[in-house]
């Protein structure tokens, strides 16, 4: 009875932890399984499955945020809308907040990538790993290039999106499972933060705003319908949920056809993005006169020193911290008056702000997460700004195309298709190049041989 009873109150406990996986609980040490190819999901994540009324090999839905460091499972329902099953907090990313733009600069991307089968590497030399797909159509249509962008194990990173073993084993088993259920793509969505309208006011100043609210409207879609959004790319711009007329398809270098949005998700994004503008009149007071400075990969490392410590043995273990806990909201006037004082615009400001750390004893305001949004100390007295620009969380894709800054219709959202797989499907293919690249040849600049982690 004594071994039943404490079966019991480790199963109780398990229960009690939730399927949230977060630095300070997680093993780094590599898993000991016989088949990491084949591993089931663990019990836990099973029992999830079960309760919210899911299938096991539905399809799934990857979303990751920069900012936070997180990195969300979705899973499918029975209704083909999608609840969030996990959370895994990512071990490493380098670079800063905004998309990869070309080899070598250690950005992670951000943006939407489908997965197939193909994307998964079970050979990877970072335990297991799966391929992001950088460069997309979008990527590609603006000049963006890089190879090897990944997904995987082993907590060091040179712009991918590196889990420590015991949770890629995790989010492995799940994308397998989803393809021996007959999906034939995964959406992965890269955001450098949650969207929401405090974050949004937060990061006006930043260089990659125009792009982040392009990639806003993908977020709101997928709010609003809990879907993976229809994607994809015309005029160099990402579009929702757009429907053509007479089946006309989609060229990422030419103009886009002309479109059209079902009118019960036109109204549903107009209902959501009122709500949204509301909130992003309140989040421009709050912030007035503030700038948020983005920290470097060296800050965000600092936060994570005494961990790294604790595996001085590991030399390839280099964990990276919050960029929301290692960032700062400054006075924008006090901040680093040469750097300010010689810039002709804010984002001119928060260049020369990211590209040198603000001066020792600068104003800052401490910054905390509380449900998604930010909060900050007491108010201090400062000078008004200018006004800024219109929110970038109303602008959604619509028959004309896609303008960073003109706001325009919501676009509409298909149910997600998925196909029927093979009977007793269990062989993982072996990853193919990337089958995106074959659409458009991006011409890149000679580079030196890559450093070891920056193999498969």
């Amino acid at each position: 009875m004594r071994w039943k009873s404490t079966a019991l109150v480790l199963i109780f406990a398990a229960a009690l932890a939730g399927c949230n996986d977060t630095l300070e609980s997680a093993t780094y040490d590599s898993p000991k399984v016989s088949n990491k190819i084949q591993q089931p999901l663990p019990a836990r994540l099973v029992a999830e499955i079960q309760k919210k009324g899911m299938s096991r090999n539905a399809p799934i839905m990857l979303r990751i945020f920069k900012e936070e460091g997180v990195l969300e499972v979705w899973k499918a329902k029975t209704n083909n809308r999608f609840d969030k099953v996990v959370e895994y907090d990512i071990c490493a990313w380098s670079g800063r907040l905004g998309p990869k733009v070309k080899e070598g600069d250690r950005q992670a991307p951000e943006g939407f990538y489908p997965l197939t089968p193909y994307h998964l590497n079970p050979n990877s030399k970072y335990f297991l790993a799966i391929n992001t797909g950088f460069p997309n159509r979008f990527d590609q249509a603006n000049g963006r290039n890089g190879s090897n962008l990944m997904i995987h194990g082993a907590c060091s990173s040179s712009g991918c999106y590196s889990m420590t073993d015991a949770q890629i084993l995790e989010i492995y088993a799940f994308a397998r499972d989803a393809f021996k259920g007959g999906q034939q793509s995964i959406q992965l969505q890269a955001f450098p933060f949650r969207m929401t309208a405090e974050n949004m006011a937060r990061h006006r100043h930043s260089q990659h705003y125009d792009f982040w609210k392009t990639l806003k409207v993908g977020y709101d879609n997928f709010e609003v319908t809990k879907r993976p959004p229809d994607v994809n790319v015309c005029e160099k711009k990402y579009v929702f949920n757009q429907l053509t007329a007479d089946g006309k398809g989609f060229n990422a270098q030419a103009a886009c056809p002309p479109m059209s949005t079902p009118p019960a998700l036109e109204m549903a994004l107009a209902s959501y993005n009122k709500e949204y503008d509301r909130n992003y009149a309140k989040a421009l007071n709050k912030f007035d006169g503030k700038i948020w400075y983005d920290p470097s990969e060296a800050e965000r490392k600092a936060l994570v020193a005494d961990l790294r410590k604790s595996r001085s043995h590991d030399l390839a273990f280099a964990p990276t911290g919050s960029a929301l806990a290692a960032g700062k909201l400054l006075d924008i006037d006090d901040a680093n008056p040469t750097a300010v004082a010689s810039a002709t615009s804010a984002p001119a400001a928060i260049n020369q702000l990211t590209a040198k750390p603000p001066a020792a004893g600068a104003t800052t305001t401490a910054v905390a997460t509380v449900a998604g949004t930010v909060q900050t100390a007491a108010p201090v007295a400062i000078a008004p700004s200018a006004p800024t620009a219109a929110p970038a969380g109303i602008a959604s894709a619509s028959a004309a195309p896609i303008a960073p800054v003109t706001p325009a219709a919501p676009s509409a959202a298909p149910a997600q298709t998925t196909a029927t797989a093979q009977a007793g499907q269990s062989v993982v293919p072996v990853p193919q190049p990337n089958p995106q690249m074959a659409e458009t040849t991006v011409a890149e600049a000679p580079v030196k041989k890559k450093p070891f982690w920056k193999l498969w």
